[in-house]
Order: C-alpha cells, then sequence, then structure tokens
C-alpha cells in the first residue's frame, strides 16, 4: 500500500469514528433530556397528589362537620347497644334451655 491509500484509509475510519461520535452523542442529549423531562413530569404529579390528598382530607372533615349529628351518632350508638345487649341475653337463654334439656331427660328402661 502506498501512503496515499493509508491516508485515505485513515481519513476513511477517522470520518467513521466522527460519524459514530456525533451519533452517539445526540442520542446521549436526548437520554438526558428525557431524563430532565421525566423528572419534572414527576414531581408535578407528586405535587399534585399532594394536593388531592389534602383537598379529600378537608372534603372528609367537612363532611363528617356538616352531614353527621351528635344526637345522630347517639341514636345509632344506643341502637347498637340494644343490638349487642339482646345477643347478650340470647346467650344467657341457651345456656337455661341447654340445662332445661338435660334436666328432664328420661330414662329408658332396659329389656
Amino acid at each position: 500500500m502506498s501512503g496515499s491509500e493509508i491516508m485515505a484509509v485513515v481519513g476513511f475510519f477517522v470520518m467513521l469514528s466522527g460519524t459514530l461520535w456525533g451519533v452517539w452523542w445526540r442520542i446521549e442529549g436526548r437520554v438526558e433530556k428525557a431524563k430532565v423531562d421525566a423528572s419534572t413530569l414527576a414531581s408535578s404529579a407528586n405535587a399534585l397528589a399532594m394536593l388531592a390528598r389534602q383537598e379529600l382530607a378537608e372534603h372528609k372533615l367537612h363532611v363528617s362537620e356538616t352531614y353527621v349529628t351528635k344526637a345522630g351518632m347517639q341514636e345509632q350508638t344506643s341502637q347498637i347497644l340494644r343490638s349487642i345487649e339482646s345477643v347478650g341475653n340470647r346467650i344467657d337463654a341457651i345456656t337455661d334451655r341447654l340445662d332445661r334439656v338435660f334436666e328432664h331427660k328420661v330414662e329408658r328402661s332396659v329389656r
């Protein structure tokens, strides 16, 4: 190979490596831009979620203050307590009935 041919081959590889480096540089730039965009989008989504959480808490407080009255809560509580007492009385009655079953047991005669 002569000097001009060697220079042509070296020039070709320099041009090829420069082109590949340029393509890589552009891809890397787009990746970095996508990272920044994703980070910005994630932080705005996080802020929106925090705002929604705060608004939901405020709405829950408003509903509990507005729609639930003390008298209504007392009425519901008394109904629940009466139901629990009724269940307790039924359980007590079961033991009495079981006692009566065993007291009146008729013995069979053996033949």
